[in-house]
């Protein structure tokens, strides 16, 4: 199992996410592309949109890093359906490695990868907040973040055990995306968020600024089918590569 300094971010619950007031101030969701021209977009599947703060504040930390290094966002803003999708999904999936748990043991598994659906804080993709982020090279090649581990082995943002190289492009990361203002979830190295619940909690604010945030399915439609056909091929993350 992979050591982290536990010191270091902060827990968000989601019995904490539920408690954060909403105060939803009604600002769009925008493409990406043109309020953060600097960011990559690596990934059909990946819809891009956020808030209009998220995509400008994100525009900024890619401005702020070194030449040759790019800000790349994988994930932004997810329909609530496909939030539901993944989190069935990780669900099946657990249920596969894990078949002698509880059903409360294997939620709490599921939980510690996915944001549930079902609960009063709605996810914080789900409301344009959140971003999911790497750092890449001059021709789209990710930087390493996570030797001599797998992505997931050391998933957490201040795991212990990471190479110097490894090391030093993860802090890059997180310094510049924490510079501009974002949030990060403790649990997730590539997951920045401002203005949602989990951002509330993490920094102690008295309450969140977006909910739920809807998009019309034809600026869509096609990215989801690209993700949908993606996700029947994803191997099971709960057991060991094959690879």
């Amino acid at each position: 199992m992979i050591k982290w300094d536990r010191s270091r971010g902060a827990p968000e619950p989601i019995r904490a996410l539920n408690f954060v007031p909403e105060q939803e101030n009604g600002e769009p969701l925008v493409h990406i592309p043109d309020f953060a021209p600097s960011i990559r977009l690596p990934r059909p599947q990946t819809i891009p949109y956020c808030r209009e703060t998220v995509a400008l504040m994100a525009e900024q930390a890619a401005l702020h890093l070194p030449s040759g290094v790019h800000l790349a966002v994988t994930d932004a803003w997810r329909p609530v359906e496909r939030q539901q999708k993944i989190y069935q999904w990780m669900s099946k999936c657990a249920l596969e490695a894990f078949p002698a748990l509880s059903y409360a043991s294997l939620r709490r598994k599921v939980n510690r990868w996915v944001a549930p659906f079902d609960q009063k804080a709605p996810p914080g993709h789900s409301t344009g907040a959140a971003l999911d982020v790497m750092l890449v090279d001059d021709d789209g090649e990710p930087l390493d973040v996570t030797s001599p581990f797998e992505r997931f082995e050391a998933s957490p943002t201040y795991a212990y055990g990471l190479s110097e190289k490894a090391e030093k492009n993860r802090m890059l990361l997180v310094e510049t995306m924490l510079g501009v203002g974002f949030s990060n979830c403790r649990d997730e190295w590539w997951h920045y968020s401002y203005g949602d619940a989990g951002w509330a909690v993490r920094l102690g604010k008295p309450f969140c600024i977006y909910g739920r945030a809807d998009l019309p399915l034809d600026l869509y439609e096609e990215r989801n089918k690209i993700w949908e056909e993606a996700l029947e091929s994803r191997p099971n993350p709960f057991l060991p590569s094959s690879t």
